[in-house]
């Protein structure tokens, strides 16, 4: 499986070794943080990684786990959740654990509140190469 296939991106980019998305997954690690989202007003700046955002892509940012790691974002007031991609760094508001794309957001309930508790599980690292 590439990812382009899963989240819309370059396909020269081969996804890490996961379960089938509608297999569950076992998390390697979980803790709760708060979410905040970010979205069309940073469409198409280079992420950290050096992608192009997109709005729509399944991407997240976090502060230090390692670009192309997958992690559960579930949000904690209504039980949804999505699954992401580390892409970027942030955020940068203090108190704040993981900025996730406009389309995350949307999916999980994240847009009016603009910010909220969410339990993060990382399920897979990425490969080393």
């Amino acid at each position: 499986m590439i990812w382009a296939a899963m989240f819309l991106i370059a396909p020269v980019m081969e996804a890490p070794l996961v379960a089938h998305l509608n297999q569950p997954m076992k998390p390697v690690k979980s803790w709760v943080g708060n979410a905040s989202w970010y979205g069309p007003g940073f469409q198409g700046r280079k992420t950290a990684n050096g992608e192009r955002f997109d709005s729509e892509a399944l991407t997240a940012a976090h502060p230090n786990l390692p670009f192309g790691s997958m992690v559960r974002v579930v949000n904690t007031r209504n039980g949804k959740f999505e699954l992401v991609r580390i892409n970027d760094r942030g955020p940068y508001q203090e108190g704040r654990e993981i900025d996730v794309s406009y389309r995350v957001a949307r999916k999980i309930g994240l847009i009016h509140s603009g910010v909220s508790q969410v339990r993060l599980e990382l399920v897979a690292l990425p490969e080393k190469h």
